[in-house]
């Protein structure tokens, strides 16, 4: 069992979870939160890989074979040779940087162990469907981006086999923290027991303006369409990834600018298909947002 499935058994994660791991519930006390979680639920949970390879699914894939789909999946945002096109990360190259004022932390320069970059891919990439990917595929893209850093040769096969022999150039410039003072203790002293807590009431939110609750500041963004656009959409829209429609291509904007500014808002907002809300830049203001797609549709309307 890995970390997570383990971690799931302290009372705290529980807690927030709304989970209980059978075989721990009794152990550790019931607070009335949540249910026993089921070995799917834990499964769907328990997808992360060690350094040790531990975790790996059976499999392997050669460059050559994450050659197109690299291409096809990554290098609108990472570049065809993993230099990194406007905002987004650079992947390969780096050599010899850490140590400059502005290093470049790529994978080959940077990351201690070839499973990351696995783990990474398989559970967050591509950007706009993460978890999309098979196996064989997340196998075939880690072994492209590593022959992008030189670690491998075109023809090598990379398997759940031999993918935690892969060495690392700065696999050395990490470190355990072993100062005193970053020991987390696990317990208190002078804890109530489980069994003694009681719920008595639930928590009340006051709809007075005048409550005293901490004033909520909105962080300026960009209000210039064009700079969000590049920022937030340029990544699919600029390519047509995803089937994601090309700014100033009137055939396929016509129809959707047909169903008027507020649906096309509203899409952008909330997002549609696999086109994730605001671009999946959470933190943009619907403003921004807005003048992204007045900026998109600028570009697409009839003159």
């Amino acid at each position: 069992m890995s970390r997570l499935a383990k971690s799931l058994s302290y009372v705290g994660l529980t807690v927030a979870l709304g989970l209980v791991v059978e075989g721990h519930a009794e152990e550790a006390g019931n607070f009335g939160y949540g249910q026993t979680a089921t070995a799917e639920q834990i499964a769907g949970w328990d997808i992360d890989v060690r350094p040790d390879g531990m975790g790996l699914p059976p499999g392997g894939a050669t460059p050559e074979d994450g050659e197109m789909l690299y291409e096809e999946k990554c290098a609108s945002c990472h570049g065809s040779f993993g230099e990194g096109v406007g905002r987004y990360p650079v992947l390969a190259g780096g050599e010899g940087t850490l140590t400059e004022a502005r290093p470049e932390k790529t994978v080959g320069s940077f990351w201690p162990y070839a499973s990351t970059l696995w783990d990474y891919i398989h559970r967050a990439m591509p950007f706009t469907v993460p978890e999309s990917l098979t196996d064989e595929e997340v196998y075939a893209t880690t072994a492209y981006v590593l022959y992008l850093n030189d670690l491998i040769e075109y023809d090598f096969e990379l398997t759940q086999e031999n993918l935690a022999d892969i060495e690392m150039p700065n696999k050395d410039g990490f470190f355990f923290d072993d100062r005193p003072d970053v020991k987390a203790r696990r317990c208190m002293k002078n804890c109530k027991k489980a069994g003694s807590i009681q719920i008595t009431s639930e928590p009340e939110v006051s709809e007075d303006a005048d409550s005293g609750a901490d004033e909520v500041v909105a962080v300026e963004q960009p209000a210039e369409g064009q700079a969000v656009y590049q920022q937030a959409c340029a990544v699919c829209h600029a390519a047509g990834i995803g089937e994601a429609p090309i700014p100033g291509d009137t055939a396929a904007w016509s129809p959707r600018l047909a169903l008027g500014r507020g649906t096309l808002i509203e899409s952008a907002l909330n997002g549609k298909g696999i086109m994730p809300a605001k671009g999946g830049q959470s933190q943009l203001t619907d403003v921004a947002v807005i003048a992204a797609v007045d900026h998109i549709i600028s570009l697409s309307a009839k003159q």
